[in-house]
């Protein structure tokens, strides 16, 4: 059993993501014959976004997560409902940004940042002695 096991499953589950998010831009670049850079697609700058604002986010998260799960800063089910949310978060941004609609992308971006706001406050406040 893994010793911290929502960040083990989160991570697992985003790990298996960004593959996807990286084939997606791969695809473009093949279909385009572009090798660095976006060569002016805009298909293929979204990609690229989308894929690097996962890279900057979900790591930062992941440790977040961990942190408060390995210290127990959490009730498990707070805890699981971060990791959820991230993972659906995550999932939402990519189709926000290629055209299914500002909501997806909000969902994105305002998960992510309550991961982010919630974990942070929660080390914060655990680490100055707080509740």
């Amino acid at each position: 059993m893994a010793a911290l096991p929502v960040t083990t499953l989160t991570a697992g589950l985003l790990g298996l993501l960004l593959v996807v998010l990286s084939f997606r831009v791969i695809a473009v670049r093949r279909a385009s014959q572009v090798s660095l850079g976006s060569g002016g697609n805009p298909l293929l700058e979204k990609r690229m976004r989308s894929h690097a604002n996962f890279c900057e986010y979900v790591p930062f998260c992941l440790v977040l997560l961990g942190l408060a799960e390995a210290g127990a800063m959490l009730p498990a089910l707070a805890l699981q409902g971060l990791a959820a949310l991230l993972v659906v978060a995550r999932l939402s941004h990519p189709f926000g940004l290629e055209g299914a609609g500002m909501a997806f992308r909000m969902i994105g971006m305002i998960g992510t940042f309550t991961v982010v706001i919630a974990g942070a406050l929660t080390l914060l406040l655990r680490s100055l002695g707080g509740a």
